[in-house]
C-alpha cells in the first residue's frame, strides 16, 4: 500500500526518473535556500554517497535512470536539506583532513578549522613516541587524526557524553588507530587518569550565549548545544578547567592546544599568565583570526 501511493506521488511530482532532469529540479528547489555552487556541490556529494556515482560519472551519465527506491532516497534528503539538516548528518559522515569520520547530532561535525589545529600539533610536535590527550573529543576526529600521524603515540580520548565515546570508538575502528578512551567530565575529573602527558589538547564549547544569533540555523537546530555554548559570564570555564587539570597530569615542559573563540585571545592569554603557564602564542586560522592558542607548563 506505502510503496503504491509512493508510486502515484513519483507519478504527480516527476516527469522523469533521469539522473540530470531530477538533479535539474533538485537544484531549483535548493539555490533559493544555500546559493548555486552549495546546493551543486550538495546534490553532487548525496549522489555520490547514495549511488557510488563520482562527479565525473555523474557528467558522463548524465542519463542515468533512478529506481524507486534511489528515488526516493535522493527526495527524502533534499527534503531534509530544505529543513536545514546538514548534509553530513544526512549521509552520516563526513570527511576530516583524509579520515573518514561518522557523524550524529550527538557530536559536532568537524570544522576546517579544527584541521588547522591538528596540523598546528603535527608542525610543532616530535611526529613519534608522544603521549597525547583530548579532551572533549566529541567524534574523535582530533585524537585519530593524531594517532594516525604520530608514530608510537600514546592518545587518550575524554569525553563527558557516553553517546560521543561511541562514536569516536567507531571511527577509531573505521580508521584502525589504537586510542584509549575514557567518559569523565574535565570540570569534575575522577580518578580514572593513571599517567601524565606530553601533549593536551582541546577544542572544548567556547561560543558564548551572547552570540547565538550569529549561528545559522542548521548548527543551533541540529547540532548539541553541550558541545557549542558556554555561559557568557564563564566564558573560559572549559579551558581553566584543563589548565587545572594539566597542573597535574601534563609532564613538565608539555604544551597545552586549544581551539578559542577569537574574541576571547587576549583574555585566555592573560589567564594562561596567571596560571604560570609559559611560552604562550596565538595563531590565526586561515580566515586571519585568532583561532588557536598553545601554551607550555613551566618546569
Amino acid at each position: 500500500m506505502i510503496k503504491f501511493a509512493f508510486q502515484i506521488i513519483l507519478l504527480n511530482m516527476w516527469k522523469s526518473n533521469i539522473l540530470i532532469d531530477l538533479k535539474h529540479m533538485y537544484l531549483n528547489d535548493l539555490i533559493p535556500i544555500y546559493g548555486k555552487d552549495e546546493s551543486l556541490q550538495m546534490l553532487n556529494i548525496l549522489i555520490g554517497h547514495y549511488f557510488g556515482l563520482s562527479r565525473v560519472e555523474q557528467t558522463l551519465k548524465s542519463a542515468y535512470k533512478l529506481s524507486e527506491s534511489e528515488m526516493l532516497k535522493l527526495h527524502m534528503a533534499v527534503k531534509q536539506l530544505k529543513k536545514n539538516k546538514p548534509l553530513q548528518y544526512i549521509i552520516g559522515e563526513t570527511t576530516f583532513i583524509d579520515y573518514k569520520i561518522k557523524v550524529n547530532e550527538g557530536v559536532l561535525i568537524p570544522r576546517p578549522e579544527t584541521e588547522e589545529l591538528v596540523k598546528l600539533i603535527l608542525d610543532n610536535e616530535n611526529l613519534s613516541d608522544l603521549n597525547i590527550l583530548d579532551i572533549g573529543t566529541g567524534s574523535g576526529c582530533i585524537a585519530i587524526a593524531l594517532a594516525a600521524n604520530i608514530t608510537n603515540s600514546h592518545v587518550y580520548a575524554m569525553d563527558i557524553s557516553k553517546k560521543a565515546i561511541e562514536t569516536a570508538k567507531q571511527n577509531a575502528n573505521i580508521n584502525n588507530v589504537n586510542i584509549q578512551f575514557i567518559e569523565d567530565d574535565i570540570n569534575k575529573p575522577s580518578s580514572k587518569i593513571s599517567h601524565n602527558f606530553d601533549v593536551i589538547v582541546s577544542n572544548p564549547p567556547y561560543v558564548r550565549y551572547l552570540e547565538k544569533s550569529q549561528m545559522k540555523p542548521n548548527v543551533l537546530d541540529y547540532e548539541p548545544e553541550i558541545a557549542l555554548f558556554v555561559d557568557d559570564h564563564k566564558p573560559l570555564k572549559f579551558y581553566t578547567a584543563i589548565m587545572n587539570f594539566a597542573k597535574l597530569f601534563l609532564n613538565d615542559g608539555g604544551r597545552l592546544y586549544f581551539e578559542i573563540n577569537e574574541a576571547l585571545a587576549d583574555e585566555l592569554r592573560q589567564s594562561l599568565l596567571e596560571y604560570n603557564y609559559d611560552k604562550i602564542s596565538i595563531f590565526k586560522d586561515i580566515n586571519g583570526k585568532n583561532r588557536f592558542v598553545s601554551a607550555v607548563k613551566v618546569e
